[in-house]
């Protein structure tokens, strides 16, 4: 099976990029089965409905979110009624939606879990105890996890704590794509942070202006997602070759 991952999409020409690349690059790389991390895709963060139905239209199977999952009101029932779309699932049981989602395939039932990270983030309970419970409760003949966190160390350390219980962990939320993509020593396919669908000469997607006027002064600054120049990150892994491989447009 192989398996495509888009790293974090940050804002409205970084969706259309997506619309742009996904469908022709499915068919060129013969991709089986696609997940895209979505919780940045609206201009203020977040996600709407409408944008995830364009991205599940592209060609995503599945949508993971984050920290931002719910900064978009009009998202808040669609998480409950939705069959593509899943938030962290250590966030607090009575929000919106579900922290992972099954979907059939002709290789077989393939599980997205999605985590948030406790390091610098606002999770309610520890992603190492909850992937702990959900994997004692499921089966699947593959399962992929989306770990949304600032710390590499906590995502690699998570990496090695399910290496053999997963197909892959793939790490997002920096949006700054690393080098060390691997197969971990029982089998689990492993890349620290997949990257990110926003402006090549931007700030993990945001305006330069911007960022350096934040980092420069005490006044407020209201952040504006780069447009430009668009650079398409993402990671392609073959589960039965086990092999995985950056991929950048």
């Amino acid at each position: 099976m192989r398996v495509l991952f888009v790293g974090d999409i940050v804002g409205k020409a970084a969706v259309k990029t997506v619309e742009t690349i996904l469908p022709t690059l499915r068919g060129k790389r013969m991709i089986d089965f696609i997940i895209v991390n979505g919780e940045n895709s609206s201009e203020n963060n977040g996600i709407t409905p409408e944008i995830a139905e364009r991205l599940h239209f592209a060609g995503a199977d599945v949508i993971t979110t984050g920290n931002h999952a719910f900064r978009q009101k009009s998202s808040h029932a669609f998480f409950d009624d939705c069959e593509y779309l899943v938030r962290p699932a250590n966030f607090p049981s009575n929000d919106p939606g579900m922290g992972f989602i099954f979907v059939e395939t002709a290789f077989g039932k393939v599980c997205v879990l999605n985590l948030s990270g406790k390091l610098f983030m606002d999770s309610d309970e520890n992603p190492f105890f909850t992937a702990d419970r959900i994997l004692s409760k499921i089966t699947a003949d593959y399962i992929f996890v989306d770990f949304h966190a600032e710390a590499t160390s906590e995502k690699r350390a998570l990496g090695y704590f399910l290496d053999g219980r997963v197909s892959a962990v793939f790490g997002t939320h920096t949006h700054v794509q690393t080098s060390d993509e691997q197969i971990l020593p029982l089998g689990t396919g492993y890349i620290t942070d997949v990257g990110m669908v926003g402006g090549k000469n931007s700030v993990l997607g945001i305006r330069k202006e911007d960022a350096i006027r934040k980092f420069t002064s005490h006044i407020g600054v209201r952040y504006s997602q780069d447009e430009n120049e668009i650079f398409f990150q993402s990671v392609l892994f073959d589960t039965d070759k086990k092999e995985i491989e950056r991929i950048n447009i």
